[in-house]
């Protein structure tokens, strides 16, 4: 209104008066309408950022990043974003802390393609005289291609002989397709998009069709089939070199299978077998595809194996552990399980009982952290001076609140479930070598089945275990460090004329481990 005021003060005629006027009303609009729309977004922001910042784990531990964190940092850009639109100013405010500060530099090992900026002149702009270089700003962008196409032409000239007319060429060179157009790379980049990326075919086909080139479905099918078959004594021998340890990881997880004679799917079951970090060797993942999920399938996988065999509670492993047996295998328990009902029980119903067990585990885990890289008889000698004493408290206090808890509650199976496990869950602590809980082999399933979504089923017993085959390779190989891409490549490679005798040589392991193997060999 003060505007207005001295609008009046002003020598302008009435028609130039009420433009004036008119324009500033609209403004005010304008402006109240962006104030309200920065007040919403803001509003937006806070609850992103509470969603952000306020999530609880299962240990009560700090945040870790679901599987829809992409998106939420993706609706936090966006809404600072509209809001720096409508209010350049809000560039300036201070953001709220981030747990990873700054830019973290890009890796050493990408190529670089350089771009200089000169300055249009080589004169000073205020004064006219030379410049002289005295330093340089750099920064870096990372950048990526999608997947480029092209083709090997192979070029073999013949040579005759006049005088006996004999033709002469260099042999073919050995593929893994013979007469096939894929080369390595094409096969590895199928292969890496189908079972690590879970592509279904049809979207291959697509991102071919979108550079003008034709892949068939039908085709990739044929090489996933033919290459899969060829790697098949890789995962054997994988197979073999984690029986070699003393110490196993089991679980599994569902899978749907086609049934085409009732045009319906039933469930099967991926079986996954894991190495122990805690001893020395390589890390290997090893994955079974089963048409059931009796304990008869660990049973013939694991054939004489006897070692220790950490485990959750589901019953087709008790017979593993029968005195019955001829190599019976030694029980350990999971204490993630174990925690996981005190969990969901706190969660439920904010149970002070479960708070406390979850407390007094937080105490085991955090002696494992500190433990974490010890050699296995210093970890040892920790857990008999830190673990042992605090699990003897926890049983004590289980046994003491177990008394005090009526039958057939939630609280009473939580207390029961670790009471009941309790010689298996506790074996790990007389140890240096032996693992706290089974999520090393749970975090190597979680992948896969998120990766079901997409795929949905297997379309045959055979496409399951051929799955699960290349799922073996991949796993071990990032497990390793490895990029299963090029590995994958670099095997296709080689395999078609390597010998048998040196067949470790292949294997998705570090490359210490593999010079270790042929000295032995």
């Amino acid at each position: 209104m003060n505007s207005l005021a001295k609008l009046d003060q002003l020598n302008l005629d009435a028609d130039t008066k009420i433009q004036i006027q008119m324009l500033f009303e609209q403004s005010q609009k304008e402006i109240h309408s962006q104030q309200l729309k920065i007040q919403a977004l803001t509003m937006e922001l806070a609850y992103l950022r509470r969603i952000q910042f306020g999530k609880k784990s299962e240990s009560l531990s700090p945040k870790h990043p679901d599987l829809f964190e992409e998106t939420l940092q993706s609706d936090l850009a966006a809404v600072n974003a509209e809001i720096e639109q409508l209010d350049p100013s809000a560039k300036t405010q201070a953001k709220p802390l981030r747990s990873r500060a700054g830019r973290q530099p890009l890796p050493d090992h990408l190529p670089r393609i350089e771009h200089h900026h000169e300055p249009e002149s080589c004169q000073c702009g205020q004064c006219g005289h030379q410049l002289v270089k005295i330093g340089e700003d750099v920064s870096e962008q990372l950048d990526v291609e999608p997947a480029k196409f092209f083709v090997h032409r192979h070029i073999r000239p013949q040579y005759a002989c006049k005088t006996c007319e004999t033709v002469t060429a260099a042999p073919i060179p050995p593929a893994i397709i013979d007469g096939g157009m894929a080369a390595p790379g094409l096969l590895s980049w199928v292969l890496t998009s189908k079972y690590l990326n879970h592509l279904p075919l049809y979207r291959l086909e697509q991102i071919a069709a979108r550079e003008q080139v034709t892949l068939s479905r039908s085709t990739m099918a044929e090489w996933v089939g033919r290459v899969g078959v060829a790697l098949q004594p890789l995962v054997d021998r994988l197979k073999w070199h984690l029986l070699q340890g003393n110490t196993l990881h089991a679980d599994e997880t569902p899978v749907a299978q086609l049934d085409p004679g009732k045009g319906k799917t039933r469930k099967a079951y991926l079986w996954a077998y894991r190495s122990n970090d805690l001893e020395p060797g390589p890390r290997i993942i090893v994955f079974d595809y089963q048409a059931g999920r009796s304990g008869r399938y660990a049973r013939n996988f694991l054939e004489n194996w006897q070692g220790y065999l950490m485990v959750d509670d589901y019953g087709g492993y008790k017979a593993l552990f029968s005195e019955k047996q001829t190599a019976p295998c030694i029980e350990l328990a999971c204490w993630a399980h174990a925690r996981r009902k005190f969990f969901d029980l706190h969660k439920a119903n904010d149970s002070p009982m479960a708070y406390a067990a979850l407390q007094r585990i937080g105490n085991l885990y955090a002696i494992e952290a500190e433990g974490k890289n010890l050699t296995i008889e210093v970890r040892q000698q920790l857990r008999e001076e830190k673990s042992l004493p605090e699990l003897e408290v926890l049983h004590e206090w289980l046994v003491q609140t177990r008394a005090q808890t009526a039958n057939g509650g939630g609280s009473a199976k939580a207390l029961d479930y670790t009471l009941k496990r309790w010689p298996s869950l506790i074996r790990y602590a007389k140890t240096g070598h032996q693992p706290i809980d089974n999520n090393p082999v749970e975090n190597v399933i979680r992948p896969i089945a998120i990766g079901k979504k997409n795929w949905l089923f297997t379309g045959s017993e055979r496409a399951g275990q051929r799955a699960a085959a290349i799922q073996t390779l991949f796993g071990t190989a990032q497990l390793n460090g490895l990029n299963p891409s090029d590995w994958l490549k670099d095997t296709l490679i080689k395999l078609p004329a390597w010998p048998n005798s040196r067949i470790d040589e292949l294997l998705p392991l570090p490359p210490g481990y593999i010079e270790l193997l042929m000295q032995k060999n």
